[in-house]
């Protein structure tokens, strides 16, 4: 298995939630919120980021210290998008959903428009500065607390406009609370999962 993902569920699943950590967390970090929100049928995958973080712990798609970091998206989608495309060739990205957290949140919607995707889960992300997406689009739920002292939730908003004036449809879950993905919006993302997988999650 490769030192850059975790792989968890059956061998032989025929869908697969790929899970993008925040800035400063690794491939694990998400692992058990996958298995709560998958089931046995759906196959798990966390990235790894390719970067080391600066504080020495963790790791980080690109280097949010740098004052230049909206130059180096360009590159972390490059590379980010060359991975979900060997593992397209697994599992189709048709039957893929990706969930990213943060950092990988942001990620995660911003490829969603280059990838045929079957869905994608954005908790507490932000728009990539200059980023427009591009259809066909696939559907996505994004989740965010109202009281985010890191990201704010007017940032998860800018994202739902530009998803829905791009002719994809985008859907905001806020919550009482701040940097964190509440598990009272568990029940939400399952029924997301079975609705863009096909299969109902134990």
């Amino acid at each position: 298995m490769p030192t850059d993902q975790r792989v968890h569920g059956p061998a032989e699943a025929k869908r697969r939630l790929v899970l993008l950590h925040g800035w400063g967390a690794d491939a694990d970090d998400l692992i058990d919120l996958g298995q709560e929100l998958a089931g046995p049928a759906i196959g798990l995958v966390g990235l790894r980021a390719p970067e080391p973080h600066p504080q020495g712990m963790g790791r980080q798609w690109y280097d949010l210290q740098n004052p230049l970091w909206p130059e180096l998206v360009a590159a972390a989608r490059q590379a980010l998008q060359l991975r979900l495309l060997q593992l397209g060739e697994q599992v189709p990205l048709e039957n893929t959903v990706l969930l990213g957290f943060s950092q990988g949140a942001a990620m995660a919607v911003d490829v969603a428009s280059t990838l045929p995707l079957a869905g994608v889960i954005g908790c507490s992300g932000y728009p990539h500065p200059d980023w427009l997406p591009r259809g066909p689009l696939p559907r996505v739920l994004l989740t965010h607390g109202r009281e985010d002292p890191v990201v704010p939730f007017a940032a998860s908003e800018r994202l739902q406009l530009l998803l829905q004036g791009a002719g994809g449809k985008a859907e905001l879950l806020g919550f009482s609370g701040g940097h964190s993905i509440d598990p009272a919006l568990f029940p939400q993302l399952r029924t997301f999962l079975q609705d863009q997988l096909g299969a109902a999650p134990a």
